[in-house]
């Protein structure tokens, strides 16, 4: 029992982070092979110790802009999340209201977030308002349509359940359709982790005062491709910690979820 035991933590632990971790060194491998026989020029694409190299120039600066970044990302998406449960909430529960406000929720999604960037500077000033505005307008979208989904979706028997226990509106709708929901809310979450970073470097270019964004666009301006692409991985790393960051949340909070859709949660 203990070996069988060790295998599967062993099985477990190379399934969720050795894995990942191969994906990420082959992909760079891969990087540095195609730089090196194809002979690019790093002006171009550096190579990965350029780029390396470009970080550990300025460690410190790089990770205080990281930093401000990921405060803005936080920040707003918190905004987003509370703001897209409440929505969600309020437009499941009323067929009228959904039908009246879904169309203008989806005209807002559908208009193009870096025209809206140049609007929010005269609108809010420069700061950080306007991009934590930016990361949520980019990621609220999928935590309204994910949890007005997993709302939609709780089985008819759960109900009659609920009814035939004596249960009252507001017990059914928490302890039986908001638990049914949880899954989908937590895909919603997920696809808004990476649409709130780009929400903030969206702001950050736009107007580039401070944070990785603004640090881009810099090393456009100086030419200096490897510092822009040591910006880009670690945008790459914040995302990425992010979204597993929500995946842990998610099996903590919702460990009947593999269960229920049969396969294991990232």
């Amino acid at each position: 029992m203990t070996d069988t035991l060790a295998v599967t933590r062993a099985s477990r632990l190379w399934t969720n982070a050795g894995l990942p971790v191969l994906g990420a060194v082959l992909a760079i491998g891969l990087w540095w092979v195609l730089t090196a026989a194809l002979d690019i020029d790093p002006f171009y694409v550096p190579s990965p110790p350029d780029v390396v190299d470009s970080f550990l120039r300025t460690p410190q600066f790089l990770l205080s802009e990281t930093w401000i970044t990921l405060k803005r990302v936080l920040v707003g998406f918190g905004i987003a999340v509370v703001a897209g449960l409440v929505i969600a909430v309020v437009l499941a529960a009323s067929r009228t209201v959904e039908r009246m406000t879904m169309p203008l929720l989806a005209a807002v999604n559908a208009v193009p977030k870096v025209a809206l960037a140049p609007l929010l500077l005269v609108w809010m000033g420069f700061g950080d308002s306007p991009k934590i505005v930016m990361v949520v307008l980019v990621s609220f979208f999928p935590v309204i349509v994910s949890t007005m989904a997993g709302l939609s979706s709780t089985p008819a028997d759960l109900r009659e359940l609920a009814a035939s226990l004596s249960a009252s509106w507001w017990q059914t709708f928490v302890k039986v359709r908001l638990a049914w929901a949880l899954p989908q809310v937590f895909v919603g979450l997920k696809v808004a982790t990476p649409l709130a970073i780009i929400g903030a470097v969206i702001g950050e270019v736009v107007n580039p005062d401070h944070g990785l964004g603004s640090v881009i666009v810099g090393s456009g301006a100086n030419a200096d491709t490897a510092m822009a692409f040591a910006a880009l991985g670690l945008l790459a790393i914040t995302g990425v910690a992010l979204f597993y960051l929500m995946a842990a949340i998610e099996r903590l909070l919702v460990p009947w979820a593999p269960a229920i859709s049969g396969k294991a949660t990232p």
